[in-house]
């Protein structure tokens, strides 16, 4: 007696052993996940851009090279201290947008920032942001940066979306507005689509953007657990919004998404240390969780976790960066809009 088909579900993931790649379900043949390799005496590379280290701000930027655990590498500097930001990046450039500084004067800024991923130094002067905001969200993919967000003295709270052209140094652009005004939230992206999570312990919302084009943001579903000041990363198929702060202390829980539909999270794992207000960095295979701020009396962190993509369970020690971070930029050049 034969037994009834499985059931494969929609963006399952496996290890074909003979063509020795990654491949997900989508919905009707198993397809090949395609990645890129940069030459970076090691594959991609996540950046982590400015931040708080403990109590004071700093303009320091740490390379991790992903495929390997270690530790954090000095990449150089920002021009100025720069914190509450947010990072993207195409494949060879980062860009680091909004925040605030306390050089020469304690200000919520619109300025961005640039480097050059594959080699290091100080970064440079990339442009301005349509207004003031810190705790900025971003997505994108090989040719835009999207800012999502933020917060600012006269816009608390903003729905603003604005993008760069990546490869052209230039002031942003108007994109379209966010559903709700949202604040540090976590994002993830695919070449296509991007999607943030709310920043809000009682609200769940997650919302997607179609990245080529211009226009405001869709519903995409909910999160299991409200949280404030999370993370997002992904490959090209499945995102993973994590930690950050749930009433009345941290969330220790990571949920998934695939990014190809919509629908509401599952839960994914949990993480070895609990952490908020932390950075992401990506390759099509392994996500990194860098620093962040633990539980009372909220000491900054430096150490870096990993999960992998392919399967859900709890995150693993990889390394530490050369300074307690939080609050930083960040980006890579092998995340899930690239591929």
């Amino acid at each position: 007696m034969s037994l009834p088909p499985v059931e494969i579900p929609l963006g399952a993931m496996r290890f074909n052993s003979d063509s020795q790649k990654l491949e997900y379900f989508n919905g009707d043949i198993w397809m090949q996940i395609h990645t890129f390799s940069p030459d970076l005496n090691g594959g991609a590379r996540g950046i982590t851009a400015g931040g708080v280290a403990p109590s004071n701000t700093h303009n320091t930027i740490n390379y991790i090279t992903i495929a390997t655990s270690g530790n954090g590498v000095d990449f150089g500097d920002l021009s100025y201290n720069q914190y509450l930001s947010s990072g993207t990046s195409s494949r060879t450039r980062g860009v680091f947008m909004g925040g605030y500084t306390n050089s020469p004067s304690s200000t919520y800024i619109n300025s961005i920032s640039t480097l050059e991923i594959s080699s290091k130094g100080s970064a440079s002067d990339f442009g301005d942001l349509t207004q003031t905001a810190g705790y900025t969200g971003a997505c994108g993919n090989q040719t835009r940066g999207i800012r999502m967000g933020g917060t600012g003295p006269s816009n608390p709270g903003t729905n603003t979306m604005d993008y760069v052209t990546i490869a052209t140094k230039a002031n942003a652009v108007d994109y379209g507005d966010m559903g709700h005004g949202s604040d540090n939230q976590g994002q993830i992206n695919s070449p296509i689509r991007g999607i943030t999570a709310t920043n809000s312990n009682s609200y769940k919302q997650m919302e997607f953007i179609t990245i080529p084009t211009t226009g405001n943001s869709t519903d995409f579903g909910t999160l299991s657990y409200g949280r404030e000041n999370g993370g997002g990363m992904s490959n090209s198929v499945r995102g993973i919004f994590l930690g950050g702060y749930m009433s009345p202390g941290l969330c220790p829980h990571m949920d998934m998404v695939t990014i190809s539909t919509t629908g509401n999270s599952t839960e994914y794992g949990d993480l070895n240390t609990i952490v908020f207000r932390e950075g992401s960095a990506s390759s099509p295979t392994r996500g990194l969780i860098l620093g962040g701020i633990t539980g009372s009396p909220w000491p900054g962190r430096n150490e870096i976790q990993s999960v992998s993509y392919a399967t859900a369970g709890k995150s693993v020690d990889f390394g530490d960066l050369t300074v307690t971070q939080y609050d930083m930029g960040t980006c890579s050049n092998g995340h899930g809009g690239l591929q």
